[in-house]
Order: C-alpha cells, then sequence, then structure tokens
C-alpha cells in the first residue's frame, strides 16, 4: 500500500474521531415534588455543574444547572422547581468520575404511584394545580411514556447507568403502602423493558421526609425493596432536613439525600 493511501486512511480516521459524539453516562430522575425539588437555592446553585448535562424541554442536550426539573414535560410552574437530589448527586458523580452525564430529569409535585404505572389515564394541565396559565386546559402527556421517550433520547448519547425514584408521599396511607410493593415492582419491570435494558440497570428509591407524618407507614415498607425488586436499593432520609411544611426536603436536606443516592450508586456499581 503506498504512502499516499497510508496517508489518506489515517486523516480519514481522524476525522472520524473528531467528528464522533461524545458518550455520556445516562441517569433518569423521577417521581414527585421532593424528586422535583422544593429546596431553597443560593446564587451558586445556578452555576452550571462541572461535566453534568441534562436534556431539556425541547429534548436538547444543554449544560445543567439548578433547578434542574425545571425542563421537566410533566412539572408543575416554574417558581416551584427548586434544589432536588439530582443536584448534588450529579456534582459527586461527575466530579468522581470526570466523565460526562446525561440526566434526564423529569417529575411532577403531588403525583401518586398509580399516575406513573404503564398504560395510567392521563389529564390536563390545570391553574388550579398551580401550572403554568398557557398550559390551562392542555392535556398532561403520560409520566410513564414521557419518562420512556426521553430517556431513549438520552440514550442515544450513552448508556443508562441508574433510575432514581423519589415518590412516596401521595402513598404513604395504609390501603396504598399495603399495595406499593406490588405496583412498583411492576412498574420497574415495565420501565427496564420498555427501555431495552435489563437488570444491570439499578433502581434506587428514596425514603420520604422523616418530619412527614406518612413517613412511618412509608418508610420501613421501601426498606424492602431489595426483596421484591432485582438490583435495588434505598436510600435513607434520617436526618435530612426539611421545609417548615412538613412535607419537603430543605435545601440542606435535598444536599445530603443528594450526597445518598451518590453514595448507593458508587456501592452499587463497584
Amino acid at each position: 500500500m503506498s504512502r499516499h493511501i497510508l496517508f489518506i486512511l489515517a486523516s480519514l480516521l481522524v476525522i472520524a474521531a473528531c467528528s464522533r459524539e461524545p458518550q455520556y453516562d445516562v441517569y433518569l430522575f423521577i417521581g414527585q415534588s421532593n424528586m422535583a425539588g422544593r429546596g431553597d437555592m443560593l446564587p451558586e446553585d445556578t452555576t452550571v455543574i462541572p461535566h453534568a448535562f441534562i436534556l431539556d424541554d425541547n429534548d436538547q442536550i444543554v449544560p445543567a444547572k439548578a433547578p434542574l426539573n425545571l425542563y421537566s414535560t410533566i412539572r408543575k410552574r416554574v417558581g416551584m422547581q427548586k434544589i432536588n437530589p439530582a443536584y448534588n448527586f450529579a456534582k459527586i458523580i461527575a466530579g468522581n468520575s470526570g466523565k460526562d452525564m446525561l440526566m434526564v430529569v423529569n417529575a411532577r409535585g403531588g403525583s401518586a404511584l398509580n399516575e406513573w404505572l404503564k398504560g395510567a389515564p392521563t389529564g390536563t394541565f390545570s391553574i388550579r394545580g398551580t401550572d403554568d396559565p398557557e398550559l390551562d386546559g392542555q392535556p398532561m402527556p403520560s409520566f410513564y411514556d414521557e419518562a420512556v421517550r426521553r430517556a431513549k433520547i438520552a440514550m442515544e448519547h450513552g448508556q443508562l447507568k441508574a433510575i432514581l425514584w423519589h415518590q412516596g408521599c401521595s402513598d404513604s396511607n395504609p390501603v396504598l403502602v399495603n399495595s406499593y410493593m406490588d405496583r412498583l415492582e411492576k412498574f420497574v419491570a415495565d420501565l427496564r423493558s420498555d427501555l431495552g435494558v435489563g437488570e444491570e440497570v439499578p433502581f434506587i428509591a428514596g425514603e420520604v421526609g422523616y418530619f412527614f407524618s406518612g413517613s412511618r407507614l412509608f418508610n420501613p415498607m421501601i426498606r424492602t425493596i431489595e426483596e421484591h425488586v432485582p438490583n435495588s436499593a434505598w436510600v435513607s432520609a434520617e436526618g435530612c432536613a426539611g421545609n417548615a411544611d412538613s412535607l419537603h426536603f430543605s435545601r440542606d436536606g435535598q444536599m445530603l439525600l443528594g450526597s445518598r443516592y451518590a453514595e448507593k450508586y458508587l456501592s452499587l456499581s463497584e
């Protein structure tokens, strides 16, 4: 083979390498208001997280900064989106690995597990639900379908590493707690199947705040998740401070919760 041909081949390889899209570690964050984030933000929280990117509400990849649930396609109004556990999770995981991560954050405040199940009926956006006025009366997408659709878009640019779930306040009464794990097991199986992944992708759930009255029923139940859902884990909310509403985690509580999600994920991926 001549030097000229070798030079051409080498040049083509360099061009291909330079034009190749970056590959991300992909993470899916779903659940209700404490995953959406209700912890107050500090000015420094609005700066871009190094090595962290997020899928925006037009399904474009943009640098990640709080509030991360701003781009949820099922969120409530903008002003309600604040610090969530994904924020500190991203700072720790991206900082630990030095690899670029791509987050899909698609939570909805006040949502119950039944609303997240595959095939669950959908409603409409409502001002009474404190949604943005321009959305009033518009059809609301399926929570499940949007999680799958958006995660698949992100997975075109990398590999799904984990599904993080924080939900439970709306399911904390005795009847719903008793059936929760059976419903969650089906939800996770459907989600993994429709995303085209297996049990190698961990599913991590969190306790609700200890300051919340329903925690006495919900938290002992969620601690049994490993007995029901393959390759799953739970993170403790003990010591995670709350807001005055005794429902949502404060900024400090969210930061601690995010660090625990990160620690749990790292322990599962060793």
